[in-house]
């Protein structure tokens, strides 16, 4: 018997393969709910499963060329979520209406953010990028609701704050414009 054979035949190796097939099949099941990658599966032949495992390899190969880093980055938080977009627009249902635009406004939002700090933020953590695209695969994913926790939890008490200030200012405005004296009369 090989020293392959005996290493294959090994209880620790079977059970870690047996664990590898079981998630790889969880991983299947759940991609079969994306028609693009089945169509991909059945024209390449190429099983939906490694090709999914396959780009997320590529994307982090080219998370360690540092000049590419923020153009795969910016791509992961583009791409996807544009063509489900586009999905949900031509889609009856408003549920996936309401997840893009929640994702939209939290993307544009962090991007926002990161245009004021991002030469502090890259000088004392430079595998910023990979710890950015890892927190936007999080907003994009259904099973995590990322943007639409970061919705609800920052940006609406934010954006409510701010919403009712400038009704109490807008609101105090106009009080004052009209217990004023109307213009050109005058008070004798």
């Amino acid at each position: 018997m090989s020293v392959a054979q005996k290493v294959q035949q090994h209880p620790v190796f079977v059970q870690a393969q047996n664990k590898a097939n079981f998630y790889l099949a969880q991983l299947d099941k759940e991609l079969t709910k994306y028609p693009v990658l089945n169509n991909f599966e059945q024209r390449t032949q190429v099983p939906k499963t490694y090709a999914v495992i396959g780009a997320f390899v590529l994307l982090s190969v080219l998370h360690l060329v540092n000049p590419l880093a923020a153009v795969v980055s910016n791509l992961v938080g583009w791409a996807l979520p544009a063509y489900l977009s586009f999905k949900a627009i031509e889609s009856p249902s408003p549920h996936d209406d309401i997840q893009w635009l929640t994702y939209w406004v939290v993307f544009g939002f962090f991007n926002f953010l990161e245009s004021f700090a991002l030469r502090v933020v890259l000088y004392y953590l430079p595998w910023y990028f990979s710890f950015k695209t890892l927190f936007i695969v999080w907003l994009q994913l259904p099973a995590f609701r990322g943007a639409q926790t970061i919705y609800l939890t920052v940006l609406k008490p934010v954006l409510q704050n701010i919403s009712s200030q400038s009704r109490t200012v807008a609101h105090t405005t106009n009080n004052s414009t009209s217990t004023a004296e109307p213009v050109g009369a005058h008070s004798e």
